[in-house]
């Protein structure tokens, strides 16, 4: 099964370079917002769209995690890539990959894990 996606996968991105993209994203992970009640979310709350362009920035020397990846909406931090899921995040950013991360659904949640969902593509 995984060689069929892997097949389905080229045959996707040929397509799509054929067809005269220009560029082609690739999803790399969806995630929620981790820490968002300690930073901007609140205060910006009535600005934030999805689809709106997110900044991800590489806090390599964080004392909590060494693999700190901090979520930034036009210059505001929002939160951070989740502990669990940062490090792929981490080493793409290290090694100067490509990546455009996207506000993808805000929800009012009492519960800061469920309000603000993004994702993080691959450009090729």
């Amino acid at each position: 099964m995984p060689l069929l996606r892997a097949n389905l996968f080229v045959i996707a991105l040929l397509a799509a370079l054929n067809a005269g993209a220009e560029s082609v994203k690739i999803l790399i992970q969806r995630s929620p917002l981790a820490g968002s009640q300690y930073y901007a979310v609140e205060r910006l709350w009535a600005e934030i769209r999805p689809g709106d362009h997110l900044t991800l920035v590489r806090e390599p020397r964080n004392r909590h995690d060494r693999n700190a990846v901090r979520v930034d909406w036009k210059g505001n931090p929002l939160g951070y890539v989740p502990r669990a899921e940062n490090r792929a995040v981490a080493a793409a950013l290290d090694a100067g990959e490509p990546l455009e991360a996207r506000v993808l659904k805000l929800n009012d949640d009492p519960n800061p894990w469920r309000r603000v969902e993004f994702a993080v593509y691959l450009i090729l």
